[in-house]
């Protein structure tokens, strides 16, 4: 059995799909778990209450951390190393391979114009220095020979059918497809990577079922040669045949609006993803397992197609 903690998200469901040629059996777990396929088990759980993590992960061979949380420092920093401990202590007791699904905070804000797995760890953010104490927390059980584990990383993501949890679809394409001017943070000038849903569901499950890739980080398969915010815009009003309007949220402009308005304050401090090139290099897992992420403009189609088609403008 393998099992999905934090299933609901985008990137749990697009890796339930990719799990069925490895397992014959599926659990998935959350707080209100739905089913993705047919077979799949639901498991009700809160991930902070040690014992139904226990319950949750009980004979699994392999355990999937793929949950998200309110996109505050705050609320961060209290629940998630609880829920990492609860998940590490859980895995440790069944004897469950973890594989952690992770984003690109905790890395030197310096080198983001090339990020691999060998980036130094030296987070410029709150938001930041929580990841880099979860990843922390699952390498010191790997290298002491407690866990088998594997760090799986993505960029900023897109894909179909994703709400509020992917900044592209709601600044750009929702606001574009609803005639409105698309927003961007700080300059239209700068190359920005995204990681494709589907992409990283593949991959994360090839990941969790290839023995020899363990006790290692990954990157998840990004296209290479990213577009620049005036690009992503100009490219996906073009598919939508609207008019490439955009507002541009100047840095002090956005340190006023930090005053005011919470999320604001959660997005200034992760502004140096935008004023300067952002760039995820995936070279190690293309070359492992011979996989082409899919190109930015096939994704776009991609997007539009499965889910603003079905939309009046």
């Amino acid at each position: 059995m393998q099992t999905i903690l934090g299933s609901g998200g985008a990137i749990g469901k697009e890796l339930a799909k990719e799990l069925l040629p490895f397992t014959n059996t599926i659990r998935l777990v959350s707080r209100n778990p739905q089913k993705v396929n047919n077979n799949d088990l639901l498991f009700k759980a809160n991930l902070t209450i040690k014992d139904d993590v226990l319950k949750a992960v009980e004979d699994s061979d392999v355990v999937y951390l793929t949950a998200g949380f309110e996109y505050k420092a705050k609320v961060w920093k209290s629940i998630w190393p609880l829920v990492m401990q609860n998940v590490i202590d859980a895995c440790k007791i069944h004897k469950s391979k973890l594989v952690f699904f992770d984003n690109v905070y905790m890395y030197d804000s310096r080198f983001v114009n090339n990020l691999t797995e060998e980036t130094a760890v030296n987070p410029a953010s709150e938001k930041g220095k929580v990841r880099a104490q979860i990843a922390k927390m699952v390498l010191d059980e790997v290298d002491a020979g407690n866990l088998t584990a594997l760090i799986s990383r993505s960029a900023d993501f897109y894909g179909p059918n994703i709400k509020k949890t992917s900044i592209l679809t709601e600044t750009v394409f929702n606001n574009l497809w609803n005639g409105k001017k698309a927003n961007w943070l700080i300059s239209l000038n700068y190359k920005h990577s995204f990681t494709y849903t589907p992409d990283a569901g593949k991959a994360t499950a090839l990941l969790g079922n290839t023995a020899d890739v363990y006790n290692q980080i990954w990157h998840l398969p990004t296209a290479q040669n990213p577009l620049t915010g005036k690009e992503w815009i100009e490219t996906i009003a073009k598919e939508m045949n609207v008019e490439p309007k955009v507002q541009v949220l100047p840095m002090f402009l956005l340190k006023i609006l930090a005053l005011f308005i919470p999320l604001m304050k959660e997005l200034k401090e992760m502004a140096y993803q935008y004023d300067r090139d952002y760039v995820f290099n995936s070279s190690k897992f293309e070359n492992h397992f011979n996989f082409v992420p899919t190109p930015y403009i096939d994704g776009i189609k991609n997007i539009i197609q499965s889910e603003f088609s079905k939309r009046e403008k």
